[in-house]
């Protein structure tokens, strides 16, 4: 019976091979989920013999990854921020760097919240209306329920100091959002909405929003050819965003004046090679608007801010 360091050697090869540069990641991690045990459990136990049946299901997990599908996929799971988000082939994959926009969000909501007036018992900031987030084109919800959670760990109660609405064009995805959000025991003051970008009327019967969130396509059109092969494996509407991968990032600032307070901001993120056409895009159609790049982890620009003048 071969062993748990059997399993590994010959699936990084076999994916090495096939041309995936993480090949022994890959290895562990769809071992890890064929056996139901951690990758830190692999480590420890790597001479412990692997079962007939969880080495058949290692074998064809293997098999579909050498043909280049996601091991996110694969499993079913992609960790995101700290959580575990279900994914399948409805939703884009949660990227590392998209924590950078949640990690925005979480300042920009407790900077407010702290600016108001406390009430005995209703959290953090609790006076006046809850801050109004909205999260456009929601996708498996990682960003709604990501901040969600993030909130409550710091006692902000959803519904009653927050709430967020997640748009998505998708009802396969929005579907996918809402599992995610009951899985986390999220859902409280977040509302699920098929739209194209915006519904026709905003919820709280029209009320703008303080804070909007946005993970839109942004690669270009040409260029999404050249991506891994595992990306061909995700939804391209998720991907393509025009000749110059601003187009969605454009419909969306075009509809910012009526959409946001007074004192609102738009957080959008943009690809590493965006940081001064991504600005410049949205100065083109909100002449005067205030604009800035934040970085991701790595340094490099990400996350597009955006606020009235």
């Amino acid at each position: 019976m071969a062993t748990i360091q059997d399993c590994i050697a010959d699936a990084t090869q076999r994916l090495r091979a096939a041309g995936s540069e993480t090949a022994r990641l890959d290895a562990e991690l769809l071992l890890g989920w064929a056996v139901n045990v951690d990758r830190t459990a692999l480590i420890a136990h790597r001479d412990a013999p692997v079962g007939a049946d969880a080495q058949a299901r290692f074998e064809a997990a293997v098999t579909r990854r050498a043909a280049g599908e996601p091991v996110a996929y694969i499993r079913g799971i992609k960790e995101f921020f700290g959580l575990a988000f279900a994914v399948d082939a409805r939703a884009l994959i949660p990227r590392p760097e998209t924590e950078a926009l949640v990690d925005l969000a979480v300042g920009e909501v407790m900077s407010r919240l702290a600016a108001r007036p406390g009430e005995a018992g209703g959290g953090p900031g609790a006076g006046g209306d809850p801050i109004r987030i909205a999260d456009i084109g929601t996708g498996s919800g990682a960003i709604a329920v990501a901040l969600a959670v993030a909130l409550r760990n710091r006692r902000v109660v959803m519904g009653r100091n927050v709430t967020i609405a997640a748009t998505e064009v998708s009802p396969e995805a929005l579907d996918l959002a809402r599992e995610n959000a009951v899985g986390h025991a999220a859902a409280d003051g977040m509302r699920f909405i098929e739209a194209d970008l915006f519904p026709p009327v905003l919820p709280d019967n029209g009320a703008p929003f303080d804070i909007l969130l946005a993970n839109l396509p942004y690669v270009q059109s040409d260029a999404i050819a050249g991506l891994p092969i595992a990306t061909s494996f995700e939804p391209r509407l998720a991907l393509d965003g025009g000749p110059d991968g601003l187009d969605v990032i454009r419909a969306v600032a075009e509809r910012l004046p009526d959409v946001l307070t007074d004192d609102g901001v738009a957080l959008f993120e943009i690809g590493a090679d965006q940081g001064a056409s991504g600005p410049a895009a949205v100065g083109a159609v909100l002449p005067g608007w205030r604009t800035s790049v934040e970085p991701d982890l790595a340094r490099l620009p990400r996350v597009l801010r955006v606020e009235r003048p």
